[in-house]
């Protein structure tokens, strides 16, 4: 069992070795795993749209498309969309559209392509006096509280820097390295930087599955400094500030014990954003709503309320699907890109950004091992079944707890991790436990497989645990078998011959022991020593034992018939084989019984000496079977002739024994009432000391029953003759005293 014990444990250590590596090495396949799971909790759990949040999305859709051409539009267009969103009063006007090069559906741009010099020269003087699209919109926007996108990319367009639109203060240590960044930016045009109040990046850090999970507040510009996100910058601008503060590590009240661990939150205006060490968040996304989305086309016909817009931040972007500003998202997997950037202010202006707190890891890990040592416990003490589904009880709760943490608090707790240690924990323990099982019911059918009765080894296998080992006290009904005058038939034979008389003999009576649950001991010589009721319970151990004494004495006469047969064939003479049984029962211990080298599954106790010298009790008083009265008291449907009470050798309390005449079906009929009627007179005789007719008794009864008993009963009357000869004194009993083994 130590070992056993051992052996799981070491299994588990590693296995627990093996997740501990899995926590340090977060391989891609873990993080996919959380985020399949964060997503379809914000699937069962989306963040309820309010239809009076500060923000609206003004789409170039199907509509816009059909009712003022294709994209892109002019920009003069674009700057009469600026000026009738601004007269609606907006807090931002945030365009999700780059406009990094000059306008080409420009007038301007078209001189260019003209072969025509006079052409050229007549439209060259008549645009003179008009401003270009490009400075329209830049007057447009600089009337307007106007965001402007741009993005960072590993080649640039325009300008190789951003004209910087407010101020970063930084509280705690530089937190730069831990921002994404990019070599390169794609910026407005300067005309355009210069007259907007706002530029933004319009950057995403999807994952593998290339869906939006992530958003980066603030990215670092390829030539240094902090760029803000198109989303961020219109919350700056819609509140009128000109400043972030942006909180790092070891900042006051962020202690990291002196290590860098990056950005902690950004403040801008009246709202403090929690974000992760690259200062990224985690928008909690809405389903789509028809409320949050206003055509362009609208907007320019003059068909939009004030009330949609005024003091909302506006973003302007591409919604129809052939503009190809498509992002998926953990709620749709064609999601417009200018209404994910709207979801992100909806997020912050709400206070609904899912977060994943610094402790998370540590107490997942935490969690992580007491659920493993808790599994681990439990396996080896309940079944299988029972721990199989108390560990998918145990996973079920986790994400229940995740899923209730994130649906009341925004928190990202991973039940993943956990999940694996308790299924990793759970698989490695029962394999283990499996293996033990299977290792231990071989040792089981190895060790008892020779001497135990094949249905209780294979009930043994079954339930090990039931064996127990190093010695255990049960009630025993144990049988010793001998051969008469071995000795004397084993001088005339060798070695080779003798060992096939052994085994030709000892299998039969084996096997009657056996098919009876009886139990070998041990072999000793010619001699048997068997027990029933260990290492497994048989209620009728007293019966079963008693069956095989029958069995053994049919098996005997079979085993002679045979032995006479071979004789005759071979012409030479035979002399049949006899035997003593003796069977006892009583409190026996049990066990693996030797010494640390060399043991084997035995038993000790006085019963076994009673046994033994009962079946040496069989040449005194010549029978094959004799047996204790607790035998008898046990099976009392067997033919028994009581012998009355004798002190074996090495005993001094007197044991009660009796003969077994027959079995069950023989105890019932006529015949055997009539026998034991006239034995039990004997016996009255005898007890009374009236040994002339008791030895009278005795020799008429040696002449009436079957051969086999005329010894019996001859030694019986020569016993009565004998105190009838030398009458005993007062103090003499009935009990008889034996002399030999």
């Amino acid at each position: 069992m130590r070992r056993r014990s051992r052996f799981y444990e070491i299994a588990l250590a590693l296995s627990a070795l093996a997740l501990f590596g899995l926590a340090v090495a977060q391989p891609r396949l873990l993080d996919d795993l959380r985020n399949l799971v964060f997503d379809s909790y914000q699937r069962a759990a989306p963040r309820p749209y309010d239809p009076q949040a500060p923000v609206r999305v003004v789409g170039v859709d199907e509509q816009s498309l059909a009712a003022y051409g294709q994209w892109p539009w002019s920009r003069r267009r674009l700057a009469e969309l600026t000026d009738r969103l601004a007269a609606l009063g907006p807090a931002a006007i945030a365009f999700d559209f780059m406009f990094a090069e000059a306008d080409r559906a420009s007038p301007e741009r078209l001189l260019v392509e003209l072969s025509d010099a006079d052409l050229r020269r007549e439209l060259e003087r008549l645009l003179g006096a008009t401003d270009s699209s490009d400075a329209q919109f830049a007057r447009a926007t600089a009337a307007a509280p106007v965001v402007l996108a741009a993005t960072l990319a590993e080649t640039g367009v325009g300008p190789s820097q951003l004209l910087a639109k407010a101020g970063f203060v930084t509280i705690g240590d530089d937190y730069a390295p831990f921002l994404p960044s990019l070599p390169a930016i794609v910026a407005p045009l300067p005309a355009l930087a210069e007259a907007a109040r706002g530029i933004g990046v319009t950057n995403w850090i999807p994952d593998r599955d290339q869906v939006v999970r992530r958003a980066p507040l603030f990215l670092e510009a390829p030539q240094g400094g902090v760029v803000p996100s198109l989303a961020l910058e219109a919350v700056r601008v819609a509140q009128g500030e000109t400043t972030y503060l942006i909180r790092s590590s070891n900042a006051s009240g962020e202690t990291a014990f002196g290590r860098r661990t990056g950005v902690n939150a950004v403040k801008v205006g009246a709202f403090e954003i929690a974000t992760s060490a690259s200062g990224e968040i985690r928008p909690r996304y809405a389903a789509p709503s028809p409320e949050r989305t206003l055509s362009a086309a609208h907007v320019l016909q003059g068909q939009v309320d004030r009330s949609e817009i005024e003091g909302r931040i506006v973003f302007v972007g591409g919604t129809a699907v052939g503009l190809g500003d498509i992002r998926a998202t953990p709620l749709d997997p064609a999601t417009p890109g200018v209404e994910v950037h709207a979801q992100i202010v909806e997020c912050i202006a709400s206070g609904s950004l899912l977060a994943r707190p610094d402790w998370a890891r540590g107490g997942e890990l935490l969690v992580s091992l007491l659920a493993f040592l808790l599994v681990a416990a439990l396996m080896p003490r309940i079944p299988p079944l029972v721990a199989a589904f108390a560990s998918l009880a145990l996973i079920a709760t986790l994400f229940g707890l995740s899923f209730l943490s994130f649906a009341e608090k925004g928190l990202l707790l991973d039940p993943v991790f956990p999940s694996l240690a308790i299924g990793l924990c759970f698989t490695v323990g029962a394999s283990a436990l499996w293996w033990l099982e299977l290792v231990a019911r071989q040792y089981v059918r190895e060790a008892f497989g020779k001497y135990l009765a094949p249905a209780v080894v294979d009930r043994l296998a079954e339930n090990p645990e039931r064996l127990s080992l190093g010695g255990e006290t049960r009630e025993l009904t144990v049988l010793n078998c001998d051969l008469r005058d071995f000795s004397g038939l084993s001088e005339g034979m060798d070695a080779r011959e003798l060992t096939q008389f052994m085994n030709d003999y000892l299998t039969p009576m084996t096997d009657a022991i056996l098919e009876r649950e009886g139990t070998i001991d041990k072999y000793m010589g010619d001699a048997i020593l068997a027990f029933w009721n260990a290492p497994l319970d048989v209620a009728d151990h007293h019966a079963k034992a008693v069956e095989a004494a029958l069995a053994i004495r049919s098996r005997l006469a079979a085993f002679n018939a045979q032995r006479a047969a071979r004789a005759a064939e071979q012409g030479r003479s035979y002399s049949p084989l006899a035997m003593g049984i003796g069977l006892a029962s009583g409190p026996c211990c049990v066990g693996n019984i030797g010494s640390l080298r060399r043991f084997d599954y035995s038993i000790l106790g006085d019963v076994v000496n009673i046994a033994s010298r009962l079946d040496g009790a069989t040449k005194t008083l010549p029978t094959d079977v004799i047996v204790e009265a607790s035998v008898c008291a046990g099976a009392p449907q067997f033919a028994w002739l009581s012998l009355g009470e004798v002190i074996v050798i090495g005993r001094k309390t007197p044991t009660p024994i009796a003969a077994l005449a027959g079995d069950a079906q023989f105890a019932q009929t006529p015949e055997f009432a009539a026998w034991r009627e006239k034995h039990e007179a004997m016996r009255a005789r005898y007890v009374g000391r009236r040994f002339d007719e008791a030895a009278g008794l005795a020799r008429a009864l040696a002449e009436e029953r079957a051969v086999q008993w005329r010894a019996l009963y001859a030694a019986l009357a020569r016993r009565f003759g004998e105190l009838h000869d030398a009458p005993p004194g007062e103090a003499w009993t009935p009990v008889w005293t034996l002399t030999e083994k």
